[in-house]
């Protein structure tokens, strides 16, 4: 398997200083930003715009932890030809910029309370972008805003690490939709190679299609009110077994609901072959599970668990942040340190553990908890289209094709998902109103 060339830009050890004050305040009824929110717009053209918080360091000797990552890019050979080509409807420069406030958006009494820019700072993307070799482009103090100290306010320092790293990846892609048991491609350019097979089955009781109209007075009806049974197993080319998903906890509509709710979520169990067993013996290595959560747009939210037992020699499980997936318009779930690391700082919850391995020793292949970054992602369509997963795998995590064949069972699984977690319909037969 021949990998894609990616490139990790990673943007960390954060940190913001007034040189000259212990608190600081730029204006006049804006609290000192030793006790107010500072945050940062880290911008790069051509991609989403991140938002996240920066440590106000009031003591000239204090540093921001070296190795913290606040946010990261992941450049294809495609993007960096974007960001060097001139374009009519940019300069002819492309930047990352990262501009800095303090204070929060919210509003008091119906008067809205706006953030206070402290200043920005720009990186040229230069010909270095494009050699794919590891290589820091700026760590340490650098100051934004004015040039000048004026009317006595020192100039505000941002503390910034900005990194180049590659990151190669293996890229898939379901061939057909995932229940019509399809092949799995590897994409390395126009070429396309198949690498697995999928296989979807599902029980006599789920043979059904459970979400079409049913007739009235139909005796399907119960078979309508529950989804189990679904069974997906990956298979190499010689037609072995390498991974499979199942459907351990049925999918069925909560109590006074007519949709699969977070109380009771459907889940799926994700394993690998065992290989002390025979054929058909499993080993666990993670648990799927999915809701639905209704609102102005419906969405399908997955809870991804790590089944840990062996690793790192205590056992226990790692739990991944919840990732929210449009129904209609489908989404990306994904595995990223750090973005679901933010994720859990955001929610003050404890950073998640690194990762391990599907590889049968059960670890990452020795790769320490410096690694994180980019696992997996898998982006797939919505109710409203038939999709076909397009998955990505980071190459650091797949040292042979039973490695990847895991992460095929898991994007199948979430797939599926989207179809087990659409609203139970239920024709209600009306008889005749009789008045007195």
């Amino acid at each position: 398997m021949d990998p894609q060339a990616f490139i990790r830009l990673s943007i960390g050890s954060l940190g913001l200083r007034i040189p000259g004050t212990n608190v600081g305040s730029l204006k006049p009824g804006i609290p000192p930003l030793s006790s107010s929110l500072c945050s940062c717009e880290i911008r790069l053209r051509g991609f989403p715009t991140q938002t996240t918080t920066i440590p106000f360091f009031s003591s000239p000797e204090a540093t921001p932890d070296s190795h913290s990552i606040a946010s990261s890019f992941y450049l294809e050979e495609s993007d960096l030809r974007a960001l060097s080509a001139p374009s009519c409807f940019y300069n002819s420069q492309a930047y990352l910029e990262i501009t800095v406030f303090t204070g929060k958006k919210e509003s008091r009494c119906g008067v809205g309370i706006k953030r206070q820019q402290v200043g920005t700072f720009r990186l040229g993307v230069g010909p270095e972008w494009s050699e794919g070799k590891p290589l820091t482009l700026l760590s340490g103090w650098i100051g934004i805003g004015k040039s000048k100290v004026e009317a006595g306010k020192p100039v505000a320092e941002l503390h910034v690490r900005v990194k180049l790293d590659p990151d190669p990846r293996y890229v898939f892609q379901f061939d057909d939709v995932t229940r019509l048991s399809p092949q799995i491609v590897q994409l390395q350019g126009s070429i396309k190679q198949p690498i697995f097979s999928c296989k979807f089955s599902r029980d006599r009781v789920s043979q059904v299609d459970p979400w079409s109209s049913a007739p009235e007075g139909s005796n399907q009806d119960h078979e309508r009110r529950e989804r189990k049974g679904w069974k997906v197993k990956i298979h190499d080319l010689s037609g072995s077994a390498v991974a499979a998903a199942f459907i351990t906890t049925p999918f069925v509509p909560s109590s006074g609901c007519g949709w699969v709710a977070r109380s009771n979520p459907g889940a799926w169990l994700i394993v690998r072959p065992d290989p002390c067993g025979g054929p058909e013996a499993w080993q666990p290595w993670g648990k799927l599970e999915a809701w639905r959560e209704r609102g102005m747009r419906d969405s399908v939210c997955c809870r991804f668990r790590l089944l840990s037992e062996g690793v790192w020699g205590g056992g226990g499980e790692v739990l991944l942040p919840e990732i929210s997936i449009n129904a209609e318009r489908g989404g990306e779930f994904f595995i990223d340190t750090d973005k679901q690391a933010k994720a859990a700082n955001n929610a003050q919850q404890a950073s998640p553990s690194p990762i391990p391995s599907p590889h049968s020793s059960g670890d990452f292949a020795g790769l320490g908890p410096a690694v994180g970054g980019f696992v997996m992602s898998c982006r797939i369509q919505g109710e409203a289209k038939n999709s076909k997963p397009l998955v990505h795998l980071a190459m650091r995590h797949v040292t042979c094709v039973e490695d990847a064949a895991i992460f095929m069972a898991l994007a199948a699984a979430v797939d599926l998902s989207i179809e087990a977690c659409k609203p139970f319909r239920r024709r209600i037969r009306r008889g005749p109103r009789h008045s007195m």
